[in-house]
Parts: C-alpha cells; sequence; structure tokens
C-alpha cells in the first residue's frame, strides 16, 4: 500500500515533484518488522514501481531517473543485508536463550506443589533481564525418615554472576539431604562443601570481595507438629497461625556459609511447632530490602499479615502484586520466596509442578502463584 500510494501521488505531481525516492521507505519499514524474503520482495516491488513511474512519466534514459532506480537497487540491497545479518544474529542469540534457560530449569529445579504433608507456592525474581535464576536459591527434598527438608539461601552478589555459588549449595543439599540423618550433619555437609569447592566457582578474578553463602534449613516431619530449622545468617521465616503472623527469630544463628567451617553442634537447632493448617514464608532479602521510589523498605511481615491466607497460591499472589507495585518496576536484587502450607493428610507423596517458570514474566499482571 505504501508503495502504490508513492508511486500514484509522484505521478500525479508529474515531473515538477519527484517522491519516487521515498520509495525506499518501503524495504526499511519491512526490515523491522518482517524477515530478509519479504524484505527483498518490497525492494524488487519498490525498484519495480521506480522503473513504471519512470516509464509512464515518458523519461526512463534520463540521467536523472536512471540514478534514481540505480540509488534505490543499491539502498534496497543493503537494506536486504542488513537484515539478514540481523536474522542470523536473533537466531544465534534464540540459541543461546534456549540453551541459558535450559540450564536454569535444570539448576533450580521447579518446585513440586506438593510433598509429603506441606502445599508448596514459590515465586523467583532474578535481577538480570531474561535470565530465570540468580544468586537466590531454594531447594526441597525428602530425608531418609518421614521428614522434608528445605534450604532457601542467599549468594553474596546477585544475577548471573552468582548462578555458580547458587549451584555448589543446590548440589550439596540434594546430596546430603538424604545421606545426612540430622539437620546439624546436613548444615555441616553444605559448610564442608562451600569452604571446599567456592574458589572453584566463584569469579575471583572480577569480584575479589569475600564470598559466601546466608541460607536457612528446615526439616519438617510428617507425623508431628515440632518442626526445626538452622539459620546461617539467613532472614527469619515467617509463621501464619490463625492470621496471626510470627517471626521466628534463631536464638543462636549461625554466620553464613563459607565463612568459616565447623561442625554444628545439636544445640543450634531452633525448633518450632508448624500445624496443620499453619504456613511458613520463606524468603530472601531481595524481598524485605526492596525499595520503594521513595527508599522505604519492603513490610513484608505486616503485609503478609494484612493479606488472606486460603491457600498458598492466594498468599503468594497478593505478595507478588503488593511487592510489584512497592518497586514500581524492576526488582534491584534477586527475589526469592517461598510459601508452605501444611495439610491435614499426612501421606507421603510427590507431584510434579506443572511445567513452565517466570523468570521474568511481563510486566502488568503477576504470574499464577506457585511460578
Amino acid at each position: 500500500m505504501l508503495i502504490v500510494t508513492i508511486a500514484a501521488l509522484d505521478i500525479y505531481t508529474g515531473r515538477d515533484v519527484q517522491l519516487g525516492p521515498l520509495l525506499v521507505v518501503a524495504p526499511a519499514l519491512t526490515a523491522s518488522l518482517a524477515g530478509t524474503w519479504l524484505t527483498a520482495l518490497a525492494g524488487v516491488l519498490a525498484v519495480a514501481a521506480q522503473v513504471f513511474i519512470a516509464v509512464f512519466l515518458g523519461g526512463l534514459t534520463t540521467p536523472n531517473r536512471v540514478a534514481q532506480i540505480i540509488a534505490l537497487t543499491v539502498l534496497s540491497a543493503l537494506v536486504v543485508f542488513m537484515r539478514s545479518v540481523l536474522e542470523r544474529r536473533e537466531r544465534a542469540l534464540s540459541l543461546a536463550r534456549s540453551v541459558a534457560e535450559a540450564a536454569q530449569r535444570v539448576l533450580l529445579r521447579p518446585p513440586p506443589r506438593r510433598i509429603g504433608p506441606l502445599q508448596v507456592a514459590w515465586l523467583y525474581m532474578s535481577a538480570e533481564d531474561e535470565a530465570e535464576i540468580g544468586g537466590d536459591l531454594f531447594a526441597f527434598a525428602r530425608a531418609a525418615h518421614a521428614a522434608t527438608r528445605v534450604v532457601i539461601g542467599d549468594v553474596r552478589g546477585h544475577g548471573l554472576a552468582a548462578i555458580g555459588e547458587a549451584s555448589l549449595v543446590l548440589g550439596a543439599f540434594r546430596e546430603g539431604a538424604h545421606r545426612r540423618a540430622t539437620l546439624p550433619g546436613l548444615v555441616t555437609a553444605l559448610g564442608e562443601s562451600v569452604s571446599r569447592n567456592l574458589e572453584d566457582v566463584t569469579d575471583t578474578e572480577h569480584d575479589a570481595g569475600e564470598h559466601f553463602i546466608t541460607c536457612l534449613v528446615l526439616e519438617i516431619p510428617d507425623d508431628l507438629s515440632a518442626a526445626e530449622m538452622i539459620d546461617c545468617g539467613h532472614p527469619p521465616p515467617l509463621l501464619v497461625h490463625d492470621q496471626r503472623v510470627t517471626v521466628l527469630y534463631a536464638r543462636q544463628p549461625l554466620p553464613p556459609l563459607g565463612v568459616c567451617e565447623r561442625p554444628i553442634e545439636d544445640d543450634r537447632i531452633d525448633p518450632f511447632t508448624f500445624k496443620a493448617g499453619d504456613m511458613l514464608v520463606l524468603y530472601t532479602d531481595g524481598v524485605i530490602e526492596a525499595r520503594s521510589p521513595s527508599g522505604a523498605f519492603y513490610p513484608l511481615a505486616e503485609r503478609v499479615a494484612s493479606f488472606p491466607t486460603s491457600s498458598p497460591d492466594t498468599l503468594l499472589h497478593h505478595i507478588h502484586r503488593d511487592l510489584l507495585a512497592h518497586i514500581g518496576g524492576h526488582p534491584a536484587d534477586d527475589a526469592a520466596l517461598l510459601v508452605i502450607e501444611r495439610t491435614p493428610s499426612h501421606r507421603p507423596h510427590l507431584t510434579s509442578h506443572p511445567s513452565g517458570h517466570h523468570q521474568h514474566h511481563p510486566s502488568g499482571s503477576p504470574p499464577p502463584p506457585g511460578r
């Protein structure tokens, strides 16, 4: 339509006003909207229209018309060439992105919606565009006995540069959760693995600062209301019981992983009561340190107390929507949230989470809770 319109106007104005050179706009616009072949077609049609104009006005062999045709041909060919180069780069970027997404999904495996007597919803927001994981981490695993073990952690730093350290903790947790009989034994194993391998996975050349990982490790038995946690420098979890929110501060928190290596004693365990119908909210500091445009931190405990807690998905949906509204844009740091509810059923079973993942969800509407 653009080519026909320009050609018709050029013929209508006659030889006094020449609008034919504007035909180069057609392949240029096509290159921004379509692929190489359609761009080439637009270029051919534009050149054909310029020839038609010259023939109709009786000046095909004049130097001016010949120069216009040659210039339009060269410019159209240049646009097609640049579009083909851009298309190759887009294919390479798409392939690299798909490989990165697959690797990220393997590293941060989507937790099950239900594990043992627990119902789970989760959310992950990475500070890096196009990344689905950064320096925050979490995982679930069944212990050798009838219990579920959970870890949530935060690597110093954020984004893709912190993935190596996150993978180190996740791998050690998944291996140790089944082998270590006690929670202190599991945390000791995590600390030993981090201390032994941290230098191999960190970018000390570009970041020579101290590297460590804060984490919170929990054990939730299937048939008991008594649960345990060990806090290694991580923000304390929230316990929601009968619409009341309690911050579960550790009596003797341990230093983050990678700061020091020593066996963890049994007296460092912090027990708490986790009954059927209760919910646990686990999070990383990217949530509570998220700032509003005016600089105010996000008051997570206060907001959780005001939200309905009919299900983990519902609570997570409200937190996510409210957090985005508080930030007013993209998060500056990685942020992870877990909402765990103990259900009345004590039958141990494991079901897979539906396929799919955010990382970054399109702005506007929040993703379905549990993702």
